[in-house]
């Protein structure tokens, strides 16, 4: 089958091969033919090595597609079932999962140190123990979350990472209030979702800080009330809340010089939301004084912050009410032969999301 592999950490560019195999396949597993996947930016984070990822390996992990088999013993899933793939499955059992803390089960994270794929009797892995830049994947039952039929697979695949992330945090860590004044830092397709979370939840405003100037337009059109460049962050601060800070800022670039400008931000007694995955060597800088006297509230994001499959099934809820704006995130499609040409929209920021077709 055809999938598209990076074969060492660091690599640019994908190839796209004919190939590949995917494996695994046995009790409690099934096996997906991949329909549609969104590409995020987390899969870069994995290509240049800032998240952890053996290689080689096939990055994707926002995909959505229909079964072609279930393995024995899989319950509530058969062949031709539309699904969405969740690439952090609750396993139900765990401390995280009892205290109902499923958004930070690590039974998900186990899997992506098992090889999903071969190529040539070669070992290789899929990001995030799926792997969707692929026609087909192998994956636990759990990973495979059945979606309506009236969900289009490209919005499904959007609901299974950036959109379920950028909402959720709004929505389930930050709980903005009604009235308050918001600031998102980073403004790609979870950026945009963390505003629409705000928006939702009836923020007064809403500023959207990004570099690139189409990023910041779209914005407006997904309910920011302002749209600036991280130069003008500081003037908007002071026209809007009087240099006090706001309510809340959401850090969705994942970095900790955006992280600090984050809390620089925030005003006191405030809450900064990080929900940009960044790296493990990149350490954000906060002295003993300033914590203890700003009383700034410090909320990081996973996955959204709260039960994934609840999410999911409030996100297709809210589409369907025209509450929320899915379709609109998709700015670009290429088949997945284009793969390499969707990598460069995400690295220029020309795309909010790019959907590749399978």
């Amino acid at each position: 089958m055809r999938a598209a592999v990076l074969h060492e950490i660091g690599q640019e560019k994908l190839e796209v091969l004919d190939d590949v195999e995917a494996v695994g396949f046995g009790p409690g597993k099934v096996r997906v033919r991949v329909r549609a996947t969104g590409l995020c930016h987390s899969d870069l984070s994995a290509m240049n090595g800032v998240l952890p990822q053996p290689a080689p390996f096939v990055p994707g992990h926002e995909g959505a597609g229909e079964i072609l088999e279930v393995g024995e013993g899989v319950r509530g899933l058969k062949p031709g079932d539309r699904v969405v793939l969740c690439w952090l499955p609750a396993c139900g059992a765990c401390p995280a999962c009892r205290r109902g803390q499923t958004q930070l089960c690590l039974a998900g994270f186990m899997n992506a140190g098992t090889p999903n794929f071969k190529r040539s009797g070669t070992d290789c892995f899929g990001f995030a123990g799926t792997g969707t830049f692929a026609e087909e994947v192998v994956v636990d039952a759990g990973c495979a979350v059945p979606i309506p039929e009236d969900v289009p697979f490209d919005i499904a695949a959007l609901i299974g990472c950036g959109v379920t992330t950028g909402l959720g945090a709004a929505l389930n860590t930050a709980d903005v209030q009604a009235g308050s004044s918001v600031a998102v830092i980073g403004c790609g397709g979870v950026g945009i979702s963390a505003v629409q979370g705000a928006r939702l939840k009836g923020a007064a405003e809403i500023v959207a800080v990004d570099p690139v100037a189409s990023r910041r337009e779209s914005a407006l059109r997904f309910g920011a009330t302002k749209a600036v460049s991280p130069e003008e962050l500081a003037d908007a601060k002071q026209q809007i809340t009087g240099g006090e800070g706001f309510d809340y800022v959401f850090e969705v670039v994942g970095r900790s010089a955006t992280a600090r400008t984050a809390y620089e931000n925030t005003r006191r007694g405030g809450t900064l939301v990080v929900v940009g995955a960044g790296a493990m060597d990149d350490f954000l800088q906060l002295n003993m004084f300033e914590l203890f006297f700003d009383e700034k509230r410090i909320l990081p994001s996973m996955y959204g912050g709260g039960d994934v499959l609840r999410s999911y099934e409030r996100t297709v809820a809210l589409w369907r009410a025209g509450r929320v704006d899915l379709a609109g995130l998709i700015t670009h499609r290429v088949p997945l032969t284009g793969i390499n040409e969707a990598l460069d929209q995400m690295r220029t920021g020309t795309a909010l999301r790019t959907c590749i077709e399978i």
